[in-house]
């Protein structure tokens, strides 16, 4: 692990903190969050291939962490209990007086559909492949880390025309590639 590395992670915690706050409103659970992002980091530092600044990089990490973390508090419903109730009371709390529970379990989905969509996104990641790189790169900015047009110009030091330009080709493109190899669509046939 690089000395430098560390100083930096350790120096852009605070804005990381406080990103997380105002997302979670929750100092520890947010703590939490910015900590597992910088372990993420810290575990696999070849993983960051530098396309980006090393605050965008954390950023993305922490990001999906918050997702996480807010996907597992609608998820888990917090039991309150009572320094009276046993451990029986709290499990009958979880029900009505018929039996049934106060709450419909969540569906569990069509696992067919979720392999389905892994497929898609496996396509749809060989067709990023085949985009020139800053195209390709370009496009996850905005549609993946949703980074606004402005950040994405400065990074990348380009004009918002270049930028939308770019955009506009790489959809294109990807279009094209998953209507030829997720879709099944063939090109016309040209006379």
């Amino acid at each position: 692990m690089s000395a430098a590395l560390h100083q930096q992670l350790e120096a852009m915690r605070p804005a990381l903190l406080r990103f997380a706050i105002l997302q979670l409103r929750n100092e520890t659970l947010a703590e939490d969050v910015v900590q597992d992002a910088l372990i993420a980091v810290l575990e696999h530092p070849d993983r960051f291939a530098g396309q980006s600044s090393l605050r965008t990089y954390v950023t993305g990490i922490m990001k999906h962490k918050i997702i996480d973390a807010l996907r597992a508090s609608v998820r888990t419903r917090r039991i309150e209990t009572q320094d009276d109730q046993s451990e029986d009371d709290v499990i009958d709390s979880l029900f009505k007086a018929n039996g049934h529970t106060h709450d419909m379990p969540r569906q569990w989905g069509d696992p067919e559909a979720t392999l389905e969509q892994k497929d898609f996104f496996r396509v749809m990641e060989i067709c990023l492949e085949k985009l020139p790189a800053k195209t390709a790169r370009i496009f996850m900015m905005r549609e993946w880390l949703e980074l606004e047009t402005d950040e994405i110009c400065k990074e990348l030091n380009i004009s918002a025309s270049n930028a939308w330009v770019m955009l506009y080709r790489a959809r294109i493109r990807l279009r094209e590639c998953l209507d030829l190899n997720w879709f099944g669509n063939q090109p016309p046939v040209k006379a």
